[in-house]
């Protein structure tokens, strides 16, 4: 059967995805220098307030998705779009201390509110469109990270043109990209989605904590996502060891980004429309232990082949466990809670890559040999693989 094309709310849901991450991705990776440089803040500061923001965002996605289930996407969208604007502004104007974090709180609490509700209503959606002959969900999954990357890829290039006048030029512009945001919402989005019934506030962190086949995969895309951290982390160090510069970081970083917009469908179509969430999952967390091995057994050298090869590798494995995580969210959370799933996915998995980076700090710079951090690293997604749930609830959450 021929695909059918996909709905309106879908495709409004993809283009969200590209939107947010242009507007925030104009903003977010001048962050650092601005606050240490324009606004003299101490090097401990300034990281200090780039946590405050992750935690309001990431943790704090968990409520941000049970507020989608009791009261819709639309509302919950529409509020954090508006808080983003505002976030934005008060960033671009702010020069004393409480004032930026009292802006990024509010930028990251923002995120914590529309991220899962669109999230989640995009998952919903490609469940109901596979259900209806539309083709494999993790196909429409796979358009929604094409989406975020693209805009990831492009933001940054937005954001450094306009640096050129100043920060609170970047500033005002991301607020203008999430204003066009709200405003094609409050036209386009439903007042009600058809299907989506809202449910109590009360009632779903219990069945959630209990559901062991559901904190499995947390842990194992907790597992992932502290790998792919490694981005950030060790990979830098590698690349300045073997290039004595880390100036080819950020042709690395785009190789990924074009890697994901290249190549994520056609993987999707040749490998995870043939596999289970399950299988492709753990196919992917096999690719990304497999990149940091590449690095182990090559680091006897100076050449910049094996941090390619990790780039390379680490990404693949992202393209097969992205799509498939969100894919397999729906089948294990319970009915009306699916919002609430999407967001603890994220913030369960988010936690564990907050603990897991600083025992990752210790492990690069204890001084062992250096393939033995990157050997241990690459046994984090290979056990993980174990802890995948081997069945599911068949559901749309």
């Amino acid at each position: 059967m021929r695909p059918t094309r996909l709905t309106p709310l879908l495709r409004l849901l993809i283009l969200t995805q590209l939107a947010f991450n242009i507007g925030f991705f104009a903003v977010l990776p001048f962050l650092a220098e601005h606050l240490g440089q324009s606004v003299g803040m101490a090097g401990w500061l300034v990281g200090l307030v780039l946590g405050l923001r992750t935690f309001s965002q990431q943790g704090l996605f968990v409520a941000g998705g049970a507020l989608a289930d009791r009261y819709g996407i639309r509302p919950v969208v529409l509020t954090g779009c508006a808080l983003r604007i505002a976030g934005f502004v008060w960033l671009g104007y702010a020069r004393q201390t409480w004032a930026v974090i009292g802006a990024v709180l509010l930028i990251g609490f923002a995120a914590a509110l529309f991220s899962p509700a669109v999230e989640s209503e995009a998952a919903r959606q490609a469940v109901l469109h596979e259900q209806a002959g539309g083709g494999p969900r993790t196909r429409v999954l796979a358009l929604f990270t094409v989406a975020g990357q693209a805009g990831a890829f492009t933001g940054p290039l937005l954001g450094a043109l306009l640096l050129s006048v100043d920060f609170r030029a970047v500033c005002l512009t991301g607020a203008a990209v999430f204003a066009v945001v709200l405003a094609a919402h409050a036209r386009l989005l439903p007042q009600h989605v058809p299907g989506r019934e809202p449910v109590p506030l009360a009632g779903g962190v219990r069945p959630l904590l209990r559901n062991r086949r559901f904190l499995g995969l947390c842990c194992a895309y907790g597992a992932y996502l502290l790998a792919y951290n490694q981005l950030y982390l060790a990979l830098p160090a590698e690349v300045e060891r073997t290039t004595g510069s880390q100036a080819p970081l950020a042709w690395l970083f785009a190789l990924s980004s074009l890697l994901v917009v290249t190549a994520q469908l056609p993987v999707t179509r040749l490998v995870g429309e043939r596999l289970s969430p399950r299988r492709a999952t753990a196919a992917g967390l096999l690719l990304v232990a497999a990149a940091f091995t590449v690095v182990a057994l090559g680091r006897g050298g100076a050449s910049p082949l094996p941090a390619t090869g990790f780039v390379v590798l680490l990404t693949a494995g992202q393209m097969l466990i992205a799509p498939a995580a969100r894919a397999w969210v729906p089948d294990l959370a319970e009915p009306g809670r699916l919002g609430l799933y999407t967001g603890a996915l994220s913030s369960v998995s988010g936690l564990i890559v907050l603990v897991g980076s600083a025992a990752t700090g210790a492990l690069l710079g204890s001084g062992l040999p250096p393939a033995v951090p990157w050997l241990v690293l690459a046994a984090v997604p290979l056990s993980a693989v174990r802890l995948l749930p081997r069945r599911s609830a068949v559901g749309v959450g």
